[in-house]
């Protein structure tokens, strides 16, 4: 009951913050300011229904860091796609056609923020964490990961292997920041750095979504499995292979750290002090098996 709870409330906040964007037509400050408070909102949300919900601390969300974890996830998230598109555009599969529109790059600072923030509540905060304390680490990031590429399916010129794509690099890379970290700050981050650099910056498709140019005009072409085709340069294989190598990095860390979480049935043969170690943000260990 109380993941269906969750999901309605931040959910709600989500959608009437992507009416609200779409009202006002990519009207730059109007997108900036709109996007930017249902981010805030959706933040507070969360903290309300999941302490109202579950009677503990919100962790996830603790304030001491935050900036910090958000800053560096941000620069991993743009230096990451910087990366990909560097080596696309050395294959011939991205050229830079001119300038594109600083009023696009600030609409799409808002949109951006909104789209991270709300969507690594609903898949890493609500359904990863929850879904995490009955199949454990690897079949919530296995679930999630395919639940988070098949929402992709809904946006324009989406595909398949685009949503496939998206769940491989995306799906699996976040939900794996999240198990390192056991705090929602650095895939927040790493969600926006990309997004906000593949769209504002580089200019090119972020999804499928059809956004507006941002800083550079720039134009994909090419194999749909180099450049990504119409969904985007998510959909190359360029940006499965990071996404992939980050997941495993980030799932080392996890394992490293002990925040490993069994599938509930093995729990009860992990020792006290193990569980313990699992535990987010210092939370109860018998809230592991539970969440």
């Amino acid at each position: 009951m109380r993941l269906l709870k969750q999901l309605i409330v931040v959910a709600a906040v989500a959608l009437a913050g992507s009416q609200a964007v779409a009202v006002v037509g990519w009207n730059a400050p109007l997108t900036l300011i709109l996007g930017l408070g249902t981010a805030v909102l959706a933040l507070l949300a969360y903290r309300w229904i999941v302490g109202r919900t579950e009677k503990r601390a919100v962790t996830e969300l603790a304030r001491t860091g935050a900036a910090g974890a958000l800053g560096r996830g941000a620069l991993l998230g743009a230096g990451m796609f910087a990366a990909v598109i560097a080596n696309i555009a050395f294959l011939g599969g991205y050229r830079v056609l001119g300038w594109g529109s600083l009023a696009g790059a600030v609409a799409l600072f808002g949109f951006m923020a909104a789209a991270a923030v709300t969507e690594e509540l609903l898949f890493r905060g609500i359904l990863f964490r929850i879904v995490e304390g009955r199949l454990g680490t690897w079949g919530a990031l296995t679930l999630t990961s395919l639940l988070f590429g098949l929402s992709h399916l809904f946006n324009a010129h989406a595909s398949l292997w685009g949503a496939i794509a998206i769940a491989i690099e995306a799906g699996g890379m976040l939900g794996a920041a999240y198990a390192a970290t056991r705090s929602l700050w650095l895939p927040i981050g790493l969600h926006f750095g990309w997004n906000y650099a593949e769209g504002a910056i580089f200019g090119t498709e972020v999804s499928g979504s059809n956004t507006p140019d941002g800083l550079l005009h720039g134009a994909m072409s090419g194999p749909t499995l180099l450049s990504g085709g119409e969904f985007g340069p998510e959909a190359s294989l360029y940006t499965v292979l990071a996404g992939m190598i980050a997941t495993i990095v980030f799932m080392w860390l996890a394992r490293r750290r002990g925040h490993i979480v069994p599938r509930r049935r093995r729990a009860a043969a992990v020792a006290p002090a193990a569980t313990a170690s699992i535990v987010q943000g210092g939370a109860d260990p018998a809230a592991t098996v539970d969440r």
